[in-house]
């Protein structure tokens, strides 16, 4: 499962990638959404020729020289240029063309060249690239307007690229030709502002870095020269109202069925709206872009916060874990807006759905794996530990340590003395399934009491129980229960003799010792059992053996004897395989005296 992150990284970061449709549609949506909305420049302002002008006018095209009229009374009042986002590519059947030329002359004028797949260019024009002539979009031909009108005054071409959702937000500032570079509207529009008939290319490796009008501030563009258009709502007027004074003018027609609708972010806009848009971001210092860098950016992004969101689902608790992955979350979606807010267009919306995906992957590997757990652990040990201890277990599996760990734990050994006068009535009684029967009974109530006091029991021997203390769950006073166990199981003996009177008198032998032993899942890959092995087990199983030869039903070592504070008496020293010292042994008080196991 923990090296399952690297494929899921890798799939996830492929859409990235190879930009497909819906992650690219998704990122810009995001873009919109977040790019902060800037105030206009208030060097600009939109004319429109409204369906109200075009009837008032007598019908469109309007004449020439009625244009040409419009021009002047817009110097007069006060425009410091006029673009005219209109092509003008047959001559005036009315015979304004010489007229409108003239005016055109004055101040700064662009007309607007429109992009046909015609393979014809215009003439590039003042153009100084800084660095490879690398980037940029190629032409596929341009309109221009009739040799009278170009003559007079700037041409730049208006276009419209669309992006894969189609509509309009990055606008080239200029285009490649066969023969150079051919400007776009608004690059026209900022030389004829600045008065400068020249522009600088700056490139890079990847393609174009920036543009330079002199006497503006550079321009960043993405490597193919492209601008991200900021919809600024730039003040428009009319042909009554004229409010053009210390700005530049974009003339364009808003009559119905005139110039076509361009999809955009904010809507549905005529030409000369979007290139007056381009012109007011050109003016923005450090509006929006997508930086060249972006995709290593993204893609790292992904891959660094899918593997913070695995690692801590994976490897914390469930609660740190969700918590950690949702504020990895928190914080990618944060960071994300800050860094579009300030312009910097980089995307994290991939990366929080994949953070999302990853996350939920995680969880459901997570849950299965605890439940599978869960239920081995209830299978394992349900019938060793309490259901208290096992709920104990399921919930917090890190307390048992699977395989092999050294600790120090109690173990009780103990059996039923004198189980052959019973064996031998039921014998002759020809009742084996009663013999049974009795033993599962003795056994149950002995098991209750071991689970009760927080014991584990190891297995079942016949009619021989082993158990432990101290494992899979932590128990301090692991000696002092494991004894207390005893004592309820020499009680119990007594209470069973009094409820089976018409049988031989029961009594149980105990053996007790503390050590460090091998606790851990023993046995071979296909069968396992959760068992414990070292000479301290050894010691106890002897001590219950011992119970007989000093004739007490219950025998502890020194070793259990140095952690517990009830009452013993010093029984004998005896030898143990293995160790040179002799290991010292007590039998507990129980009312002020040491039982007898014989009577």
């Amino acid at each position: 499962m923990k090296y399952l992150i690297i494929p899921i990284i890798f799939i996830l970061s492929l859409p990235l990638v190879y930009q497909t449709t819906p992650t690219e549609t998704l990122k810009l949506k995001t873009f919109d959404r977040f790019v902060k909305q800037y105030e206009p420049s208030g060097y600009f302002t939109i004319l429109n020729i409204t369906e109200e002008d075009v009837a008032r006018e007598g019908g469109y095209p309007l004449p020439r020289q009625r244009l040409a009229e419009i021009h002047v009374q817009l110097l007069n009042k006060g425009a410091l240029g006029v673009g005219w986002v209109i092509s003008f590519p047959q001559p005036d059947r009315l015979g304004g063309d010489e007229a409108f030329a003239q005016v055109l002359n004055y101040g700064g004028s662009i007309l607007s060249m429109f992009a046909v797949p015609n393979g014809l260019y215009p003439e590039p024009s003042g153009t100084v690239i800084l660095g490879d002539n690398a980037g940029g979009i190629m032409s596929e031909g341009v309109v221009e307007n009739i040799d009278i009108l170009k003559s007079s005054a700037g041409q730049g071409i208006s276009s419209a690229p669309t992006d894969v959702d189609l509509l309009v937000r990055r606008i080239p500032l200029l285009y490649k030709t066969p023969d150079g570079y051919v400007s776009s509207f608004g690059t026209e529009v900022m030389k004829a502002l600045a008065g400068n008939g020249t522009y600088i290319i700056k490139t890079n490796e990847l393609g174009i870095e920036e543009v330079v009008v002199q006497g503006l501030e550079p321009v960043k563009t993405d490597t193919l020269g492209r601008k991200w258009i900021s919809w600024v709502d730039t003040p428009q007027t009319t042909l009554q109202e004229m409010d053009v004074n210390g700005k530049f003018v974009f003339i364009g027609v808003t009559a119905k069925g005139v110039m076509p609708q361009i999809a955009t972010p904010v809507g549905l806009l005529e030409p000369h709206k979007i290139q007056s848009a381009l012109s007011e971001s050109i003016l923005i210092p450090d509006s929006p872009r997508i930086p060249e860098y972006s995709l290593i950016a993204e893609i790292s992004i992904i891959v660094i916060s899918l593997l913070f969101v695995w690692l801590c689902i994976t490897f914390m608790n469930v609660y740190a874990g969700i918590t950690s992955a949702i504020l990895i979350i928190a914080v990618t979606i944060y960071s994300g807006i800050t860094l579009i807010a300030s312009g910097l267009l980089i995307d994290v919306t991939w990366a929080v759905i994949s953070q999302f995906l990853t996350g939920s992957t995680a969880f459901y590997l997570r849950f299965k794996e605890q439940w599978k757990l869960a239920k081995q652990i209830k299978g394992q040990f349900s019938t060793y530990l309490s259901p208290d201890m096992v709920n104990i277990l399921v919930k917090d599996p890190s307390m048992m340590k699977l395989g092999g760990e050294r600790k120090e734990m109690t173990f009780l050994f103990t059996d039923i003395v004198g189980f052959t006068p019973i064996s031998e009535k039921y014998k002759q009684a020809d009742d084996p399934e009663g013999l049974v029967e009795l033993i599962n009974m003795f056994l149950d109530k002995m098991t209750n009491i071991i689970l009760a006091n927080g014991g584990t029991i190891d297995k079942y021997m016949g009619d021989c129980i082993m158990a432990f203390w101290n494992a899979p769950i932590e128990c301090k006073e692991h000696a002092k229960l494991a004894l207390k166990s005893a004592i309820e199981i020499e009680l119990l003996a007594e209470e069973l003799n009094s409820q089976l009177s018409d049988m031989p008198p029961v009594k149980f032998g105990t053996g007790i010792n503390t050590g460090t032993c091998i606790v851990g899942n023993m046995g071979s890959e296909s069968r396992f059992d959760y068992s414990v092995i070292g000479d301290a087990v050894n010691l106890s199983a002897r001590l219950e053996v011992a119970t007989r030869k000093y004739d007490t039903p219950i025998l502890i070592s020194e070793y259990t004897r140095q952690l517990i504070d009830m009452p013993v008496s010093l029984i004998d020293e005896i030898k143990v395989k293995g160790k040179e010292e002799a290991v010292t042994i007590y039998a507990p008080l129980i009312n002020d005296e040491v039982r007898k196991l014989q009577k």
